[in-house]
């Protein structure tokens, strides 16, 4: 049994995360900014004030789980999306993207290092429409830029944490039918949350930074 750690998951696919490991008997932590009935209904533990977007999340982290409390597994797949084109792109609403989806990620990640030991597997759920190599169709200039951020985060992480066994994923979740993509899609959250767990099982050093879609396929930068 891991001990996995799923940030965003109040809903949509962390939600699903948190069901499937809780239902096969993982020790698992979901962090979320607001508890919701169905995320309390799962029956694991529920730390919430969690708001990967503040830079004091580190320390909400560090008090929730105490000095003991070792991690095994991080998944950062808390983000924001705000659709735009490019006659109504709002800066600010771009900066916050930004801020959630690239830089929450690398805060959860920094505040938990010292709880990672060697076999730890950190995975980023990212997405396709940050890929450049996958030929952005346009629109969605602050979503798009966010994950593109994301994935040389993880890029980064899988660089610098080689030495020290820890192993790094990046993961398209698919087209997923959620409240952020409203409703629109063509895989639904149980569908997408197995695949992802299904890569998050099989991270090793050899597919350490590298870009994969729920299904296994590899993703172009």
């Amino acid at each position: 049994m891991s001990t996995w750690l799923v940030t965003g998951a109040s809903r949509g696919i962390g939600l699903e995360l948190v069901r499937q490991l809780h239902a096969r008997a993982d020790d698992v932590i979901a962090t979320c900014r607001t508890r919701t009935p169905e995320l309390d209904a799962v029956g694991c533990r529920v730390v919430d004030a969690i708001d990967v977007g503040r830079d004091d999340v580190g320390g909400a982290l560090r008090e929730a789980l105490g000095d003991e409390q070792p991690v095994d597994v991080v998944v950062n797949n808390a983000g924001v999306a705000r659709w735009d084109t490019l006659e109504t792109i709002d800066l600010d609403a771009a900066r916050a993207e930004i801020d959630v989806n690239a830089l929450g990620p690398l805060r959860v990640t920094l505040a938990l290092l010292p709880r990672l030991g060697a076999g730890a597997r950190i995975a980023l759920v990212s997405s396709k429409a940050g890929s450049i190599g996958d030929r952005p169709s346009g629109r969605n200039y602050g979503y798009r830029m966010s994950k593109a951020a994301l994935n040389m985060l993880g890029a980064n992480l899988a660089a610098d944490l080689a030495t020290r066994g820890i192993h790094v994923a990046v993961l398209h979740p698919g087209f997923v039918r959620t409240e952020m993509t409203h409703g629109g899609g063509n895989i639904d959250p149980p569908a997408s949350a197995a695949g992802l767990i299904r890569q998050i099982d099989a991270l090793d050093a050899t597919r350490s930074g590298r870009f994969f879609h729920a299904d296994g396929s590899e993703v172009a930068w």
